[in-house]
């Protein structure tokens, strides 16, 4: 599987009341890392007919991220067949490597113009892997 990572520092907007990083920016960080991972893979080759949604999400949380810390983000697809993807985003500190948190969020393949669920061609399942 392709892996594909950033850092981020943490910033006083990305927190909630108690000081660590809100919930929903985990979510955000998600849905950004996971599109520029797509966007790469891709090339655009798919822009016009296909896109992207998100059937769910699971998110489990192993230490605080506070303002000032650097996360590095992994994502990488673990399963890519029919019009369902499987990709992990994780969450670690960028000093130690102490994961903070990981992602499992299953995304299905639309039509551009059905707006229905579509199979990925091979070629498309095979830009995960190869």
């Amino acid at each position: 599987m392709k892996r594909f990572q950033k850092t981020v520092e943490v910033q006083a907007e990305d927190l909630d009341a108690l000081e660590h990083v809100n919930n929903i920016r985990y979510l955000k960080w998600v849905q950004e890392i996971s599109e520029t991972h797509w966007e790469l893979l891709s090339a655009g080759a798919w822009k016009d007919t296909f896109f992207w949604v998100v059937r769910s999400h699971h998110i489990e949380y192993f230490r605080p991220a506070l303002k000032g810390e650097k996360l590095q983000i992994t994502t990488y697809v673990t399963e890519a067949r029919g019009a369902l993807s499987k990709r992990i985003v994780e969450f670690a500190l960028s000093e130690n490597n102490k994961p903070v948190a990981s992602c499992e969020t299953v995304w299905c393949l639309l039509n551009s113009n059905s707006l229905k669920p579509a199979r990925m061609p091979d070629k498309m399942e095979q830009l995960f892997y190869v």
